[in-house]
């Protein structure tokens, strides 16, 4: 897969026979998750299947709301780790995956993480039941620890992004730099947290059903967000 309207035809071909599908995209912190996620979510609205209308076929639910607040950080004396796999719910994670996948209810909701304020808040996505296809994006979708073990069961594929780390380091300063942290506390947060939660994040790899290669992921890039505005 190297373009993404090949990857968008991947992901139409899920939903084949009407059922609601489960697509998860998995990577390392800053691998250019989120920018396919969108991306591929707003092209995939745009241009659903044979006989499903536009827009409402397809939901975005990223694994990020399930961030545990800070306050319940403090108490855990988790905080100078958030982003690690103990400073998620995993076990709600995956109980709202089972909840999508066994897609009972009218609409079910998901917690949002907003960024400005670095915190989970609860009950900001509602996926309708018109959707046939639910996109989730996230670190851990493939660790086969703890709870996490239960969240690959309830996808139908995960895709891994494959982004260079040089790449991938940039990203994940700037992004740190964006939201708050001096250009230092940035490079320290990059290489000692988010570094430590990468390498056990490419562990998982071989566990994807594709690998997006790092060429489509940098031709992605932020320059096609005129595709989700």
């Amino acid at each position: 897969m190297t373009t993404l309207d090949e990857l968008a035809n991947r992901a139409r071909s899920l939903v084949r026979g009407g059922h609601r599908a489960l697509l998860g995209i998995a990577g390392e912190p800053g691998s250019g998750k989120t920018t396919l996620a969108e991306n591929l979510v707003a092209l995939l609205r745009r241009a659903p299947p044979v006989g499903l209308p536009q827009g409402e076929w397809v939901a975005y639910v990223p694994m990020d709301g399930f961030h545990l607040a800070d306050v319940e950080l403090d108490r855990l004396g988790r905080r100078d780790r958030k982003g690690a796999p103990d400073t998620f719910d995993a076990a709600g994670y995956a109980a709202l995956l089972g909840r999508l996948r066994q897609d009972e209810e009218d609409v079910v909701y998901a917690p949002a993480f907003e960024r400005d304020l670095e915190q989970p808040i609860a009950g900001s996505i509602p996926v309708e039941r018109a959707a046939r296809l639910v996109v989730t994006e996230g670190n851990y979708l493939l660790l086969e620890q703890g709870d996490w073990a239960r969240v690959r069961p309830r996808l139908h594929e995960v895709w891994y992004c494959d982004l260079g780390s040089d790449e991938r380091v940039r990203r994940l300063v700037a992004r740190h730099e964006r939201f708050g942290k001096d250009h230092d506390a940035a490079v320290a947060w990059v290489l000692g947290t988010d570094q430590r939660n990468a390498d056990l994040v490419a562990t998982t790899r071989a566990r994807a059903d594709l690998v997006v290669p790092d060429t489509l992921l940098r031709s992605i890039g932020y320059r096609d967000r005129a595709l989700i505005d």
